[in-house]
């Protein structure tokens, strides 16, 4: 199962594993009997078809789906087929590799405005009057 994320990027069966599993979605009493849940794994770490910046920022994004030994695991199991489960998991890492493939935008350094500086330092002024009228009063002055 080839999964291709762009028309340049192709993920090869090597860096791929399915595995079938019972799944907790639809299925009435056929649920009990079939492993109609996949889990695909895909290997980051040994895969060749990704750059290490792309690997990187995927490895960001799986977040809790990345597992100790660098494989990103996914698992489908909303659909009543295998067939369906394991289009629905391939298209998942196809979404996740494609959203890693969009390199942040650099930030640009800004400085703050005369007029904001402004309004920062009147608000503090405003807030520190409110503020110490809400103190004790002192009778002497």
């Amino acid at each position: 199962m080839t999964i291709e994320v762009t028309p340049h990027i192709v993920i090869p069966d090597g860096d791929i594993s399915l595995s079938f599993v019972r799944g907790s979605g639809p299925g009435g009493q056929n649920v009990n009997k079939v492993a109609s849940a996949v889990q695909l794994r895909f290997d980051l770490a040994g895969t060749q078809a990704l750059t290490d910046p792309v690997k990187a920022r995927l490895r960001a994004l799986a977040g809790r789906r990345l597992t100790d030994e660098g494989a990103i695991l996914i698992i489908a199991r909303n659909h009543r087929t295998q067939e369906q489960n394991r289009r629905e998991a391939g298209e998942r890492l196809a979404d996740l590799i494609r959203s890693a493939l969009v390199p942040p935008k650099p930030r640009k350094k800004t400085k703050p405005t005369r007029a904001s500086r402004e309004r920062r330092l009147e608000t503090k002024t405003r807030q520190q009057r409110t503020k110490g009228l809400r103190g004790k009063v002192k009778w002497d002055s």
